[in-house]
Order: C-alpha cells, then sequence, then structure tokens
C-alpha cells in the first residue's frame, strides 16, 4: 500500500473542481447539466496573443527559460505596474508561475513554518487555507458579512492578529463575493498592519479588470506604499485576457521573497513553457482593446443574474462589485424539504439539491468558509445563465417550507 504523507490528511481537494467533476458525471448518464462551479471565460484568447505563441514556437523559441521567468517578460510586467497601479518595480522583484495558484504556492512554500497563522477574510478563494495547511501553517478565517460588503474592517483585523501570524491576503474583487476595497478601506488596513511588523500582506489582484459601475481599483501596493518591504502583489493573465488555461500567474514583491520564490520554482517545474511566457507579453503590451469589452459583458451577465435572483423567493444575492460570481444567500432554504421528503441542512445539501433537481451545477458557501451560500459562475453567455437561473427558481419553488 502506498504510503500518503500526513501532511494531506487536513487538505480538501479543490470544492469547485469537485463540483464540476460532479457535474460531469451526471450529464453522462445524459442529463442536461449547466455547469456553473467553475470560473472560467467563455471569451476566446485574443488573436494576437495566439498568433504571437505560435510565431515563438514556430521559431522554435522553445527552450527552458530562467525560473523566474524571461527578462522581456518580467520587463513587460514591470512596465504593467508602473502604467496601470502607479508602482515602480525592477525584474528582481518579478516572479512568473504557472498561474496564480503556483505563484501562492511558492510565497508559502518560502515563507510558512509549522504553528504560522494566516489570516483568510471569510468568505475565501478555496485554495488559501488548503495550500496554508500543506505547510503546518493554522488559517485564521475572520468572517465577514453581507451587510458590510463581505469586507474586512480594521476592527476585525486588529482582532485577528497574533504574535504568530505571518501573513494577511486580501483577494480585490474577491472571489466569490466580488467584493472591491476602496483606497480609503485599504489605508485603514495598512494602519493597522503598520503596528504589527510581523505580518506580510499577500494582495490577490487576479480580477483587477473586471470591476462594475465604474467603480475604480486600486492596487494594495499603491493604497499602502509605506509596506512595501512585506507586501506581495500577485496577478495573471487567466481572468482579464482569456487566458485560464495558458497558465501563467505573476508577482512582485521584495526581493528576497522572489528570489526565495524562485528556488522553489527551480526545484518543481523549473518554469512557465516559453510560449506561454511569450504571449503573456504580447498580452500586457498589445492592444488592450478586449478588456473592456470582456468587462462590459461581465457586468451584463451580473445585472441579468441579480435581477433574476431578486424575484426568487428564498435567495439574496447583492450586486457584486466586480470578478465573475454570485454568492447567493440560501438561508431561507435551511430546513426546507425536497419533494422527496429530504431536508436540506446546509448549503452543501442546498448544492446538491439544485445539481440533482435543478441541473445547475454550484459551489456551497462552505468551501469558501462563510455559510449559508452558493456560488455561481456567471462567466458563460446570457442565454446559458437565463437558462440556469429559471432552472434555480423551478427547484426553489418545488421545496416545502
Amino acid at each position: 500500500m502506498t504510503h500518503i504523507a500526513n501532511r494531506l490528511s487536513a487538505v480538501k481537494p479543490s470544492a469547485s473542481m469537485l463540483v464540476s467533476q460532479a457535474a460531469k458525471k451526471l450529464a453522462a448518464t445524459g442529463v442536461d447539466v449547466i455547469d456553473l462551479g467553475q470560473g472560467e471565460p467563455d471569451f476566446a484568447t485574443p488573436a494576437h496573443i495566439t498568433d504571437a505563441a505560435f510565431a515563438a514556437a514556430s521559431a522554435n523559441r522553445m527552450l527552458y527559460t530562467a525560473p523566474l521567468g524571461t527578462p522581456e517578460v518580467r520587463q513587460s510586467i514591470c512596465g504593467k505596474f508602473k502604467r496601470e497601479n502607479g508602482l515602480e518595480f525592477e525584474i528582481d522583484e518579478i516572479a512568473v508561475a504557472n498561474g496564480a495558484k503556483q505563484i501562492i504556492f511558492n510565497a508559502l512554500v518560502a515563507t510558512v513554518e509549522p504553528g504560522d497563522e494566516l489570516i483568510f477574510p471569510a468568505p475565501y478563494f478555496v485554495s488559501y487555507p488548503e495550500m496554508a495547511k500543506l505547510f503546518g501553517g493554522v488559517p485564521v478565517t475572520p468572517e465577514g458579512k453581507a451587510e458590510t460588503g463581505f469586507r474586512l474592517t480594521p476592527e476585525m483585523l486588529e482582532a485577528a492578529i497574533t504574535p504568530k501570524t505571518r501573513w494577511l491576503f486580501l483577494n480585490m474583487p474577491g472571489n466569490p463575493s466580488g467584493s472591491l476595497y476602496s483606497r480609503a478601506q485599504l489605508e485603514a488596513l495598512g494602519a493597522v498592519l503598520d503596528r504589527h511588523p510581523q505580518v506580510m500582506i499577500l494582495s490577490d489582484e487576479v480580477y483587477e479588470h473586471i470591476i462594475f459601475d465604474g467603480r475604480e481599483f486600486v492596487s494594495f501596493g499603491a493604497a499602502c506604499p509605506q509596506l512595501r518591504d512585506r507586501t506581495l502583489i500577485v496577478n495573471g493573465v487567466s481572468k482579464a485576457y482569456a487566458m485560464t488555461g495558458w497558465r501563467v500567474g505573476y508577482a512582485a514583491g521584495p526581493r528576497d521573497l522572489i528570489k526565495a520564490m524562485g528556488t522553489v520554482q527551480s526545484q518543481s517545474c523549473t518554469s512557465v513553457s516559453a510560449p506561454a511566457q511569450h504571449a503573456t507579453q504580447a498580452a500586457l503590451e498589445g492592444t488592450q482593446e478586449n478588456i473592456p469589452r470582456f468587462c462590459a459583458a461581465y457586468e451584463k451577465r451580473r445585472d441579468l443574474v441579480v435581477d433574476a435572483i431578486a424575484k426568487i423567493d428564498g435567495l439574496t444575492l447583492d450586486a457584486p462589485e466586480g470578478a465573475f460570481y454570485a454568492y447567493i444567500g440560501c438561508a431561507a432554504l435551511i430546513g426546507t424539504k425536497t419533494p422527496s421528503g429530504e431536508r436540506l441542512e446546509d448549503d452543501i445539501a442546498v448544492a446538491n439539491y439544485l445539481l440533482n433537481v435543478g441541473h445547475v451545477a454550484a459551489v456551497p458557501g462552505t468551501a469558501y468558509g462563510l455559510s449559508p451560500y452558493v456560488r455561481i459562475s456567471t462567466a458563460t453567455s446570457e442565454d446559458e445563465l437565463t437558462e440556469a437561473v429559471t432552472r434555480i427558481a423551478r427547484a426553489v419553488a418545488q421545496l416545502n417550507r
């Protein structure tokens, strides 16, 4: 029998991936399932980006690169931070990895000791606490409230910090909530962090370009420049440029941390594939005209879902400020009974009911550390979303209250 390391016993697989697998299994039986479990743009990668990768491959520019990325792509990332965020970085402060998740993984490998505490404001991205547990980290998960936009407040942050705190994670706009922080709100968090020099900050800004209602995006690095020497800004091309399968994430941070992350990467995957790096350079340096087009489509889809959920008795949803998810409150459904007499005990049961009866795949809020909610992705066509919320409404109407 294979020996599996004990450290894996506390780690759960990705909830969104499990939901999608369950949806595929049901679909394989002939059921028409709408899978809204995974957040993945339904747009094609813009042609100039794929052309750049094809040209690199055709020219045999396919060799190993430096672990942290080619000088050219890292310089492109420096240009992006300066142009869009007003932040100055040198290329030795930049890391490129196989997706933003690997950036985060590398940072935790490089910094977390057993017993270190990491603050993940709930609702949080499902992978944050699971990655921390791999290295003996202890997740601390202060819960946000819907009425305050699920945001971490200075008071909540102060109460969560202890001498063992190693990291604070922020995600803006957030997955799953879609919440955004203003400059003033970030500055207020920064004032708390000023008093706790042992705490590093990871600001996950991968949804930076998916912002609604004319709101302004402010990077944590721009709002709190005094914390630069302990801030890691994480981003990537997956969401903004419809490049999820290209697997390219990047980060900017302190030189010593970036160097350590490079050491980790050199002994794991070596580097991101060369063609994907050429594609990333084309994405960052080429036309940006697709970003507002994508964002406008996501905002229209957001509005469609918000309006539809408002008409379903028992569900609640405040309009997300960004990203492409809907974190739907389902507290009124807990305790109701299905047509077959099964009692819905929690949001896991609600999500299972929506899949098996409504034939819509959604992820339970338990996976994000805050219940009772279900998350659906809105990164799909209006026709599919319209059908999905119609099915959800029909399934909810069948519950006995």
